[in-house]
């Protein structure tokens, strides 16, 4: 049975937008918000060039990095063809408005990657909204 950690509001993440989680170990998480309410959960790091996608363009069930513009799918975390590639998804449930994402995965998954050297920290980064089980 998995825990989950509370994170945020839904109407904390703008439709058609992201915001990162950070975390103490790896790179941030990003949450994004689609058209139709649907919340997804990548590693905030596309596979070709390591671009910051809670920068990126949301559209569908997908997101444009900022960099190169290469398209991913949220569901999955994978290039759309001809570009190949995966970055890790985090599950994510969203109860009483509240999006939830794994506690084992925000600790564990890809915590190896080391963050970016340069480049901007946007001010849409969110510390998890509770420590306490939900």
């Amino acid at each position: 049975m998995s825990e989950w950690k509370a994170i945020c509001r839904i109407d904390d993440i703008p439709v058609l937008g992201a915001r990162r989680v950070a975390r103490p170990a790896g790179v941030d998480v990003a949450v994004f918000r689609n058209a139709e309410d649907q919340v997804f959960a990548l590693l905030d790091r596309c596979p070709h060039k390591g671009g910051p996608l809670s920068q990126g363009i949301v559209f569908g069930t997908s997101v444009a990095c900022p960099l190169h513009n290469w398209t991913l799918g949220l569901d999955d975390g994978c290039a759309k063809s001809p570009d190949e590639g995966c970055t890790p998804k985090f599950a994510v449930k969203v109860e009483g408005g509240i999006v939830h994402l794994d506690a084992g995965e925000l600790a564990t998954h890809a915590i190896d990657l080391e963050r970016p050297v340069a480049g901007p920290r946007p001010f849409a980064t969110m510390a998890i909204l509770s420590t306490e089980e939900s």
